[in-house]
């Protein structure tokens, strides 16, 4: 017998980007290996299947069959009932384009070039793996960019308290949206301010009266508490001893190797977007962490007389916090893979800085003497402020040994044992500072 939903439980929220957003699409780009989706102005979106899709991951198989929809068989069978919109980017005025634009404001077109992360895939040796395409780019969404989209669910009565645990997800701290989530990537925030919600009865004039356009607004405002998920918080405070730096991939001017910056939009601003920051990828600090707890808990191994030559995705630890890829058991039908369970946050500066250029020849190996004509240089940046990254790290199903090798690895980064970013074999890169967890 199937169920009378009277009822449609509707919301506008309004996210902002805390730290860019990777929303990859299927198009093909000469320039970019992963560029972004976007919609029929040009302009960054995020689908809503990817939406319904991170939340439906959140809950348990009950409630998620039950809202979102379940296979079963012909008779049982049960479609979803969560309608979920494309999210759509809001302008200067906080207002999002359902139409095709022709001339974009200045706001608008500064959405035409987007930020490049370059990336370097690390073999377990910690250098760049040359021999299988180890660099490659992605095109990333600024940070503060901020989205809005429709969420709506059909019910009756007594799906009042699911409609709530569904905003109270999206207002979670863990909240991601988005791939590489990570290693940086994906972390929003609901802005109560500009999001609503509402209650209508299917019969009413005011459910038939009602607009479809994502810049209409309800009458309930979005006070919603967060979802309380089985997260850890590690917050890692550190401060550069002197000289860093995060490599771009790219030169300027005379100057062939150059720490990373990124922009970020700043609605408060007249302009609408910010100056340059300093940007410290999460995915660099995800990287050394991976190789540290591996070093970690191997040592836990040896003292226990076990097998302790695993490295990176085929170290139990590793696979456990960062995850791994897909493969077959050894069954050869069960497909055996996990996503991390580390969600680590870039980190930025508010400004770009002080630089310090170092200029460098290359030597040659075999007189030790200088090479003709390979003088080159890099620019750093000397800066001795503090540094805050933040760390969510879901300790379900994970040893304690685990546990205490990737701990000993975040006292590494502030003690200066473990340096981050590039030329650290030249003296750059020492960290020293505290961790706290809670």
């Amino acid at each position: 017998m199937s169920k009378i939903y009277t009822k449609r439980y509707l919301a506008n929220i309004v996210i902002e980007a805390q730290t860019p957003l990777k929303v990859g699409s299927s198009d093909i780009d000469m320039l970019q290996d992963a560029p972004v989706q976007k919609d029929w102005n040009g302009l960054p979106m995020i689908l809503g299947t990817s939406i319904a899709g991170v939340l439906r991951k959140t809950f348990d198989k009950i409630f998620a069959d039950e809202v979102f929809g379940d296979e079963g068989n012909d008779v049982e069978a049960q479609g979803s009932r969560i309608i979920v919109s494309n999210a759509l980017l809001c302008d200067k005025d906080m207002q999002v384009l359902e139409h095709l634009e022709t001339t974009k404001s200045s706001f608008l077109k500064y959405f035409d070039s987007l930020p490049i992360r370059e990336h370097v895939k690390i073999t377990d040796k910690g250098v760049a793996d040359s021999k299988n395409s180890g660099k490659f780019d992605e095109e990333v969404v600024y940070k503060g960019t901020r989205f809005k989209f429709r969420l709506e669910l059909i019910g009756n009565e007594n799906d009042v308290d699911n409609f709530q645990k569904i905003l109270q997800t999206i207002n979670a701290d863990v909240f991601r949206l988005g791939g590489g989530t990570t290693k940086g990537f994906g972390d929003v925030k609901v802005l109560h301010d500009l999001s609503s919600y509402g209650e209508m009865d299917v019969n009413s004039q005011a459910y038939r009266d009602a607009s479809s356009s994502l810049n209409t607004r309800y009458a309930e405002a979005f006070t919603q508490e967060k979802r309380k998920l089985s997260h850890s918080t590690y917050i890692l405070a550190i401060k550069p001893d002197d000289f860093f730096m995060f490599g771009s991939g790219f030169g300027e001017g005379d100057i062939k190797m150059t720490p990373t910056y990124e922009e970020m939009i700043d609605y408060s601003s007249e302009k609408g977007w910010g100056k340059k920051q300093i940007l410290i990828p999460g995915s660099s600090i995800k990287g050394v962490l991976s190789h540290r707890t591996a070093f970690y808990y191997n040592s836990y191994l040896m003292k226990e007389q076990k097998d302790y030559k695993k490295v990176g995705e085929e170290n139990e630890a590793v696979k456990a916090i960062f995850g791994h890829k897909k493969e077959l058991a050894k069954d050869g039908e069960t497909e055996l893979g996990q996503k991390g369970k580390v969600l680590i946050s870039d980190c930025f500066k508010t400004d770009e800085g002080n630089v310090k250029v170092f200029d460098h020849v290359a030597i040659d190996r075999f007189t030790g003497g200088a090479i003709d004509s390979a003088l080159f240089n890099e620019q750093t940046i000397a800066d001795t402020r503090e540094y805050t990254i933040e760390i969510l790290l879901d300790e379900s199903n994970i040893d304690e040994e685990m546990i205490k090798a990737f701990e000993s690895a975040l006292t590494d980064i502030t003690t200066g044992m473990l340096a981050l970013g590039g030329a650290t074999t030249k003296g750059h890169g020492v960290f020293t500072g505290n961790w706290s967890k809670s």
